[in-house]
């Protein structure tokens, strides 16, 4: 049975590793999988996306989050059914509390689903962005950049299935040729403009994986063996963390661990850039056939009453999206929560 190591800071991987030749390539995997298996979190470096891009999307984020007001609110996400858009801080909740970001959620730019009576509910969910008038440069660079960690995912979800013994392949069938792709681009307000320290509660990531991008103030943090590990901006890397897909999937060999944001000094502010890579919404998730060694130190998936956890992914990611953003849920949703009021 594994024992799980103790860990002051989270990790740097360093994904150019795996093309370092067979004994570096094993040595990474390995690395991989034990931190994978104790922490979920780690940095990422070697990575290979453009330094310029990722600039870029940091200078017109905070382009965005200057905007007057009414420019922003143009794009609330209340008015779309799909959940994209922007919100004002403190306009979206982690189990019920209140977080103090602002924020703007952006997806992958498809048509609607045509919805029947027959339809389940998630195929709402997908739909067109809604972009700023004000900025009309966001939409190429953000869209540039989706693409970008799209691909990096991509490669990590395949070196996962390789660390846990199987082939690389093992996810596409549940993620092409439409993975759910979620980026939200967020700014979190000084201790000043808020009423708590909660810039997130705390919380696990659906999907595969997390791909975060930090700017130079600090304030995410990791829950491991009942403490909180601070895991600070270190440049020319992203935060990568597992989410409950990879822990469905491995059962719990894998684990979504929980992580929050903690609001930044008063006159400060802080930005990221999270994006969420998930299974297609009409997609189940498998259980893996884990080698022995593996399915030894197998822990089973979280039991958690205030978060159930769903193998049909559109109806976990629903779940996920009705709670965070009562409003939306309300203006687009009632007939769902009526029903659940029944």
């Amino acid at each position: 049975m594994s024992v799980i190591t103790t860990y002051a800071t989270l990790p740097v991987l360093n994904l150019a590793r795996l093309d370092s030749g067979p004994e570096e390539r094993t040595a990474f995997l390995e690395e991989l999988r034990r931190t994978a298996y104790d922490l979920g979190f780690f940095y990422v470096s070697g990575h290979g996306v453009d330094p310029q891009l990722i600039q870029d999307v940091l200078t017109l984020s905070r382009r965005f989050f200057s905007l007057p007001e009414a420019d922003k609110l143009a794009i609330a996400m209340v008015n779309s059914p799909h959940f994209r858009g922007y919100n004002r801080t403190g306009q979206e909740y982690t189990r019920g509390q209140r977080d103090w970001r602002e924020q703007v959620d952006i997806g992958a730019e498809r048509e609607p689903l045509p919805l029947s009576a027959d339809t389940p509910p998630w195929s709402r969910l997908q739909g067109p962005n809604q972009w700023p008038a004000a900025l009309p440069e966001l939409r190429e660079t953000i869209l540039r950049y989706q693409a970008a960690v799209t691909d990096l995912a991509t490669r990590i979800v395949r070196t996962f299935a390789v660390a846990l013994g199987q082939p690389e392949d093992v996810f596409a069938p549940i993620y092409t040729p439409a993975p759910n792709q979620l980026l939200k681009l967020i700014r979190y307000p000084g201790r000043d403009a808020t009423e708590s320290d909660q810039g997130v509660g705390p919380h696990k990531d659906g999907g595969f994986v997390t791909v975060l991008l930090q700017d130079v103030v600090q304030g995410l943090e990791v829950e491991i063996e009942e403490t909180w590990i601070s895991a600070p901006p270190i440049p020319g890397t992203f935060v990568i963390n597992i989410g409950e897909v990879l822990e469905l999937a491995s059962n719990g060999y894998l684990r979504a661990n929980v992580h929050q944001v903690v609001t930044p000094p008063a006159g400060t502010d802080r930005l990221s850039v999270a994006f969420f890579f998930g299974a297609r919404l009409d997609a189940t998730v498998p259980v893996l056939d884990l080698p022995p060694e593996l399915a030894a130190d197998v822990r089973g998936v979280t039991a958690d009453p205030r978060n159930p956890l769903f193998r049909e992914v559109g109806k976990n990611h629903l779940k996920s999206r009705l709670r965070s953003h009562p409003d939306v849920a309300q203006r687009h949703y009632a007939d769902l929560l009526e029903a659940d009021s029944r």
